[in-house]
């Protein structure tokens, strides 16, 4: 298909609403365009970055009329970087913003359903350095001389150059260099095309993706870089399950990440590559609302679905007369009962289970009455279990949800078809500075 040719200079236009993803709408010649780094209410000058049937792109480069939204970036990449795509709002403003996407999505999503209260927002003391997880890109690029590590650049083609980065956990992103000047001293420095983050309570993993075997030397200056600042590193030559401790030996201890979770007197191991929440703060108080949401009794059993390694479920355990934790993962569901051993925990039990299936064929969803549920689907959502609802029928849900769209679906379901109230509904600052929207729901019956 021949690419249409793009119109040469700016253009002037004024910018009338927000899409979910942070661009700025406008109509330009009668026809929709969306353009990057303009908000609504502002007249900007754009180039045309791409253009469609029906609709076109474009990036802003000059405001000439600016919102009471807009905001400096706190970052000197951010019109570079694809990381981050919500700095040029204030961080006020970005959390109204995600609100009013949610009740939107409801509207548009849910069969006109809204919920009978909106919850107070959950949002960060500190919007910078919030991040424990990520995946950043390597590469070597000849034509600069430098091996590159960071996420890509907003068209997504090419990794972006930069030194730093203001929201990873600062053991990695005060200064990315050090990666950098690392991956460049490697004999193998252009076979290594990712490094994975995770960040515990006390330590930072990385695990250095490999596509050749390292020769001695590379794993002896590996296990240096190490040992100077303090990384555990893991290295990982194929798919996840190749995935091994490099720096500290395996057999040294502590053998696992963790965090604490203090409120509940719990502690969760995991292994670098497990599902964790990105932000610790953000975590802690939606498990404190969760619970508080479920209303939670010691005569209830609780059925947490997509449980992971037991982020809800053992602080459930706390409260609750019995628990019953289920997820996809098989490896993530033993993690989970050793995490509840390790705690002393003896009224949960977890079950490994496709949750995107008929649930009915399952003994543990015949064993016992659940009084409340809790649900926290990835973004795909749990529309086939709210259908099987019937089979559950609990008095009291609590859907967390890291996609609104899949929440307002799901939500049009249980009200629409299974008779439960919508009773309140809120967001959480789960992504800072990023148009993720990350939300919670109540359902009673």
């Amino acid at each position: 298909m021949r690419r249409k040719k793009l119109p040469e200079g700016a253009f002037k236009a004024e910018v009338t609403g927000l899409s979910h993803e942070g661009r700025g709408i406008a109509k330009v010649e009668g026809k929709t365009t969306f353009i990057s780094f303009a908000l609504p209410g502002e007249t900007v000058q754009f180039e045309y970055s791409n253009r469609k049937s029906n609709y076109d792109e474009g990036m802003a480069v000059e405001v000439l009329e600016a919102s009471n939204l807009r905001a400096n970036p706190p970052c000197e990449y951010f019109k570079l970087c694809g990381g981050c795509s919500f700095q040029h709002v204030s961080p006020n403003e970005q959390i109204k913003l995600k609100e009013e996407t949610l009740l939107n999505h409801y509207q548009h999503f849910g069969q006109g359903i809204q919920p009978e209260k909106v919850l107070k927002p959950l949002v960060s003391d500190n919007t910078e350095h919030y991040r424990t997880k990520a995946r950043l890109g390597v590469r070597y690029v000849h034509k600069k001389g430098k091996v590159l590590v960071g996420f890509r650049e907003r068209n997504g083609r090419f990794l972006a150059e930069i030194d730093h980065c203001k929201v990873l956990d600062k053991s990695v992103g005060t200064d990315l260099r050090i990666l950098q000047e690392l991956i460049i001293s490697l004999e193998s420095y252009k076979e290594i095309p990712q490094i994975e983050v995770a960040v515990d309570d006390q330590r930072t993993a990385l695990i250095i993706r490999h596509l050749v075997d390292l020769s001695p030397s590379d794993l002896e200056k590996i296990s240096c870089f190490a040992k100077a600042h303090g990384f555990w590193i893991y290295l990982q030559s194929k798919g996840p399950d190749t995935i091994k401790r490099l720096y500290p030996d395996a057999n040294e201890t502590p053998k696992q990440l963790s965090y604490r979770l203090d409120e509940f007197d719990v502690q969760i191991n995991f292994e670098p590559n497990d599902f964790t929440q990105v932000n610790r703060e953000i975590n802690h108080k939606m498990i404190n609302q969760a619970l508080n949401l479920l209303e939670v009794s010691p005569s209830d059993t609780v059925l947490d679905l997509f449980c992971g390694l037991g982020n809800f479920s053992l602080p459930l355990a706390r409260k609750a007369k019995y628990v019953v934790g289920v997820e996809g993962d098989e490896a993530m569901t033993k993690r989970a009962g050793e995490n509840a051993q390790q705690n002393s925990i003896d009224n949960v039990a977890f079950h490994a289970a496709n949750l995107f299936e008929d649930i009915s064929k399952h003994s543990w969803i015949h064993e016992m009455r659940f009084d409340k549920l809790l649900l926290d689907p990835p973004r795909a959502g749990a529309e086939k279990l709210c259908s099987q609802m019937d089979l559950i029928q609990p008095k009291r849900i609590v859907y967390v949800s890291c996609d609104p769209s899949t929440l307002a679906r799901d939500a049009g379901i249980l009200v629409k078809e299974k008779g439960y109230k919508l009773v309140s509904s809120g967001v959480m600052d789960m992504f800072p500075h990023t148009t993720h929207v990350e939300s919670i729901a109540v359902f009673e019956k």
